[in-house]
């Protein structure tokens, strides 16, 4: 069949896209290589946070946010350092601009609704004009990733209701159809009907072939973090080396096939070395697709020891720098790394990356919500503690490290028991007085002034080694495969261009597949909630600009 536009990929990106261009009266062929069930994509299990900047929500909890401090920590995030920097510099000031105007305004006029506690993601590298968020900005969906995914859907099965969008599941692209140097369709493979459930693997038995045209192509199919031999290949020699080993945060059909069909027809792909990988994954104890891993989204207070049982130096402490810890353990040499804590700060710190590990979030219970401010981890928390494999409980610190030994890797040299025990007493004597000389115990003092962290976020300062505080805790971390923040190029309209900079005509891209916007608008890091609202930003830019264009 033909479209006024076809767009390939149905997660977040895709969705936005599709809303937008058949708001404008377009027709919208909307194609994804997996079934139904995973309309939405990736999206739909993310924690649903998003990155805005001097929100009501910031100001309620008294955090002094604003346009510039937003850019100032962007920048000194990204660090751009590059030629080809010149469209993702473009792209991060037009989002920053976005996220301090009517994003939220916009969503919330779809019934986007926020949970009230602002969270403070990736706190920095301890430089004011270096990596980090100055302040709290991430802002939690009321309902999380399903909340983020509901309002786009409901207006593009709308639209296919009344005949303007069509979707073509179980339709993978192969290869873009280019005529006389312009984008004008695509063609692949139908792939046979599927009832696995979202996120499973599906079957890749061919059952036919298709080809569709369209006036313009948008391609919205995410990034490689499925893919661990693309990850691996595109690994960067200032991260040390790949791991032999790493769980995967998003399922095996998050593959990065479309970058390189894309790269085929002629448009230019920039920084496949810049990702995002994180360094606190642990694996599901209760799978969802294979090797799934969950992302311990931790507050401050662990004591982070690497596999041979070092305390990490500043400012590699849990939640404040994940690309510059990931670079610090690949140069260990080992594959996992360990944090080493408390009941009490289990019940407080932990939360688990997910919809389906939020159930009180994503179900907008507000009663079940109650249990986080109260005695007791989280349910979700609590069944990984007893059941997941990566978790050690103890009485004792001899206990604890018995137990690491026992499911240590064969080629890691065993903890010492007497080690471990003098690495905690030296941290436990720095909480004797109110100022210490251990910056992790300042950044634990300095997060519970922030409102929001004293409430559900970060656990009183105590001993360890404090009976009552206890059982002992010891958590195996694993590096977990989750974002590439490089990709297509594209300028401010979502276009993609050549490797000469030139316009490809007909193809455009929004989502990971182009780094979230101009083909890496992070730059070398993330500042967290920058994710969903990429592509939320981007799927948006590019609809309206493909209605614009297309006759």
């Amino acid at each position: 069949m033909n479209a006024d536009v076809i767009i390939v990929g149905a997660g977040i990106a895709g969705l936005v896209a599709a809303a937008e261009v058949a708001d404008a009266g377009r027709t919208v062929l909307l194609v994804d290589q997996e079934g139904e069930q995973n309309l939405g994509g990736q999206a739909f299990w993310s924690l649903g946070g998003l990155f805005l900047v001097d929100s009501p929500e910031q100001r309620r909890l008294g955090v002094r946010d604003s346009l510039e401090l937003a850019r100032q920590d962007w920048f000194g995030s990204a660090q751009f350092d590059r030629a080809d920097d010149r469209w993702p510099r473009a792209w991060a000031e037009a989002y920053l601009d976005f996220a301090a105007g009517e994003k939220r305004s916009w969503l919330h006029r779809m019934g986007h609704r926020i949970f009230p506690v602002v969270g403070w993601a990736e706190r920095g590298d301890g430089r004011a004009t270096g990596h980090g968020n100055s302040v709290p900005r991430f802002h939690i969906t009321w309902g999380t990733g399903p909340g983020v995914v509901a309002p786009f859907e409901r207006r593009v099965r709308a639209h296919a209701d009344a005949g303007r969008v069509t979707f073509a599941f179980r339709h993978r692209v192969d290869g873009l159809i280019v005529e006389s140097g312009a984008v004008v369709g695509v063609h692949g493979t139908v792939l046979e009907p599927t009832t696995v459930a979202r996120g499973r693997p599906s079957s890749r038995v061919a059952v036919a072939e298709f080809a569709h045209r369209a006036q313009a192509v948008i391609v919205t199919s995410g990034g490689i973090g499925g893919n661990h031999d693309l990850v691996r290949r595109a690994w960067p020699a200032r991260l040390g080396t790949p791991p032999r080993r790493m769980v995967s945060g998003v399922p095996a059909h998050v593959d990065g096939r479309m970058l390189g069909i894309a790269a085929d027809a002629g448009a230019h792909v920039i920084h496949p070395d810049r990702m995002w990988h994180y360094v606190e994954g642990i694996l599901n104890w209760d799978p969802i697709w294979d090797n799934h891993g969950i992302r311990i989204l931790p507050g401050p207070s662990s004591l982070w020891l690497d596999a041979a049982g070092n305390r990490l130096p500043a400012p590699y402490f849990p939640g404040f720098d994940t690309l510059g810890t990931l670079r610090h353990l690949r140069a260990t040499g080992y594959d996992y790394s360990w944090f080493v804590l408390t009941q009490k700060i289990i019940e407080k710190e932990f939360a688990l990356s997910g919809s389906e590990q939020n159930p009180d979030l994503t179900g907008k219970d507000l009663r079940l919500l109650l249990s986080r401010v109260r005695s007791g981890a989280p349910g979700p928390v609590e069944a990984f503690k007893q059941h997941g494999e990566d978790f050690v409980v103890a009485r004792t610190v001899e206990e604890l490290v018995a137990g690491m030994n026992r499911i240590a890797d064969d080629d890691v040299p065993a903890l010492n028991a007497a080690a471990v025990r003098t690495l905690i007493e030296e941290r436990d004597r720095q909480l004797a007085n109110t100022f210490t000389k251990d910056a992790q115990v300042m950044a634990i003092r300095s997060a519970r002034t922030y409102r929001g962290d004293r409430l559900i976020r970060t656990a009183a300062p105590h001993r360890l080694l404090d009976e009552a505080a206890g059982p002992l805790i010891a958590v195996r971390l694993h590096i977990l495969s989750r974002k590439t923040l490089g990709g297509l190029e594209t300028d401010l309209s979502g276009r993609c261009l050549t490797g000469d900079g030139s316009v490809l005509p007909g193809l455009y891209a929004a989502g990971e597949v182009n780094g979230f916007g101009g083909g890496g608008m992070m730059g070398y890091n993330a500042l967290e909630g920058t994710f969903l609202g990429g592509c939320l930003f981007s799927g948006r830019t590019a609809g309206r600009a493909v209605a614009a264009q297309v006759g």
